[in-house]
């Protein structure tokens, strides 16, 4: 048996009389096993410093048959790491293998990996269509673009306390094939970092093939726009609009990634924009600013600074306040004139008659431009009620401060600890559609 199923809060904790002794059973505790649960193994794994797993993940990418073939390898000193649980979909992911006692019962997979390690194998499928029209996954003769989670499923983990990951990522590429993801790169491996993640899984987009990329350091930002080459993707343009709005929203949201990973690529790929975890696609004909004024590129850079959730009926919050934002950088920085933000902005009011709802599904165009007259509304009353010393702007600050999922009662808090009372652009009554999900 070992202590983390045996022993619990039940093993005994000796008082000890001096320091000396005390550092004494400290060295002990750091260096002993954890595998015998005799006297305090208990509080072994509950006292000592947390302890690093090793976790590799080879990619290797079969372009004729748009397969990729995953190994994860784990190396642990000891038995840290107990088990893995995946979500696999069949349809997709196959071929599960590997070392230990693997696990499958519907769409969820376990892996319980020997105490020393081992490694476990899969085959992924990439492409995938979006609403089924173009590809949000594409793996072909001359290049891929897919995120890390298209290829590697989510997963939960059983550890031992105080256990955390310390995770790499490496790809076996054909000849003349790169790589780009958002993570820092070192002799061919790359750094997976997730700070708040003691288990840490490779997010966000990947791009490999033939590729042309260009980096700059935007408002201290390391950003890089990597696409295949021949696809018609203006990579200067991209940095130049960055170059302009990136240190305005750098003065709204203080705490940035330090890296931002921007893919891109023309045919077959969905002709839109999509986040990730600091990283987005973008397709290579969609304009960086459209002839309505607002940007594609900028709505999911918001995305990423924003970098919080929301519950699918609040979808609105997040989209709106991407938009909103999008516009706000282009009148900000000077990109656009005033007289065409107001243009844009009265262009997004017509179009908000459109949609009757807010709340209850992914938000449509309609029902975001509507949700940016909530947000347009409540910066107004914002201003109004702290005699001009608040906006928007502080809104979010708070945000991004309270690192959890969003919906409309964190919102009302989150407005109500700036002007010390319920915002009226908030009420139930001006939120179309939220009050029949509110009485559920």
């Amino acid at each position: 048996m070992n202590c983390f199923s045996g022993c619990h809060h039940r093993c005994a904790r000796v008082a000890l009389p001096t320091a000396a002794l005390l550092r004494r059973l400290v060295f002990i505790l750091l260096v002993a096993p954890v595998t015998a649960c005799g006297g305090s193994g208990s509080d072994n794994a509950e006292n000592a410093a947390p302890h690093d797993y090793e976790l590799t993940y080879r990619v290797d990418p079969d372009p004729s048959e748009s397969e990729v073939a995953v190994e994860l390898e784990l190396r642990q000193p000891r038995t840290l790491l107990l088990e893995v649980r995946f979500r696999a979909p069949g349809g997709r992911f196959s071929d599960f293998a590997g070392d230990g006692e693997i696990q499958r019962e519907g769409e969820i997979l376990s892996w319980l990996p020997p105490e020393q390690g081992g490694k476990l194998r899969w085959t992924v499928s990439v492409p995938h269509r979006r609403n089924g029209k173009g590809y949000d996954a594409w793996l072909g003769e001359d290049w891929g673009l897919f995120r890390a989670e298209d290829i590697i499923p989510s997963a939960a983990t059983r550890t031992m306390k105080g256990a955390r990951s310390v995770t790499r990522l490496a790809f076996d590429l054909p000849d003349d094939w790169s790589v780009v993801t958002e993570y820092p790169e070192e002799r061919g491996m790359f750094d997976v970092r997730r700070v708040k993640r003691r288990f840490k899984q490779p997010k966000g987009w990947v791009v490999m093939g033939d590729l042309g990329v260009r980096r700059d350091t935007i408002a201290g930002i390391n950003v890089t726009v990597a696409a295949p080459v021949d696809n018609r993707v203006r990579r200067l343009d991209i940095l130049a609009l960055l170059n302009w709005t990136l240190p305005e929203l750098a003065r709204i949201v203080a705490d940035l990634p330090p890296r931002i990973t921007i893919v891109s690529a023309g045919k077959p790929m969905w002709r839109g924009g999509l986040s990730a975890p600091a990283s987005l696609y973008i397709h290579a004909e969609r304009p960086l600013l459209s002839e309505n004024g607002t940007s594609t590129l900028l709505h999911e850079i918001m995305h990423i600074a924003l970098d919080f959730e929301t519950e699918h009926e609040h979808d609105w919050i997040v989209e709106g306040l991407a938009e909103y934002y999008s516009l706000e950088l282009l009148r900000r920085s000077g990109t656009i004139s005033r007289p065409r933000y107001d243009r844009a902005r009265r262009a997004q009011q017509k179009w908000a008659r459109a949609s009757d709802t807010l709340c209850g599904g992914a938000s449509s165009g309609a029902t975001t431009a509507k949700a940016v007259s909530v947000f347009l509304e409540l910066d107004r009353e914002l201003r109004r009620k702290t005699e001009g010393n608040k906006d928007l702007d502080d809104l979010v600050g708070a945000i991004v401060a309270e690192h959890g999922k969003l919906d409309i009662d964190v919102l009302d808090r989150l407005v109500g600890d700036i002007i010390g009372e319920n915002p009226d652009a908030l009420h139930i009554d001006k939120l179309p559609g939220c009050r029949k999900m509110a009485q559920r």
